[in-house]
């Protein structure tokens, strides 16, 4: 994982730890413990998705974790950590979802994520979350 600016080591660690708090809320199907790793107002964009506000991403996650994601795991991990002030900053990750059974994540669900991260009264929280297939392929020019 590369670093860059201006974060502490205890800054960079506590940023890198919102990809594990959000790992063992999906775990456990804990939709108020994922979205309480954002902000208030954060918002959340997956393919087709857009949330805004933690009421929005945990009914959404309550329900996906009932439904589509159910049985699931996530994993990622960061591959890099930007600072923009003492305060704010960018994490890329890498991961994706496991499909009950899996141990590996396949091309499918893997995906590149962008985490806008803010620090608030001495806390680390996810301001803005989007993320992207990491093995989508664009078209050949004339074949679209």
């Amino acid at each position: 994982m590369t670093t860059t600016a201006t974060g502490t080591a205890a800054d960079q660690a506590a940023i890198a730890a919102l990809t594990q708090k959000v790992i063992a809320a999906w775990a456990y199907g804990d939709a108020d413990g994922f979205a309480g790793v954002f902000t208030e107002d954060g918002t959340m964009i997956l393919p087709g998705i857009f949330k805004k506000g933690r009421e929005e991403i945990r009914a959404f996650l309550k329900e996906s974790f009932a439904g589509n994601y159910k049985d699931t795991q996530v994993t990622g991990r960061p591959i890099e950590i930007r600072f923009f002030t003492a305060d704010s900053g960018v994490l890329i990750t890498q991961g994706g979802v496991l499909g009950p059974g899996e141990t590996e994540v396949s091309d499918a669900q893997s995906i590149r994520a962008s985490w806008t991260v803010v620090k608030r009264d001495g806390s680390w929280q996810l301001a803005s979350y989007q993320n992207t297939p990491a093995k989508q392929q664009l078209p050949k020019p004339g074949t679209v």
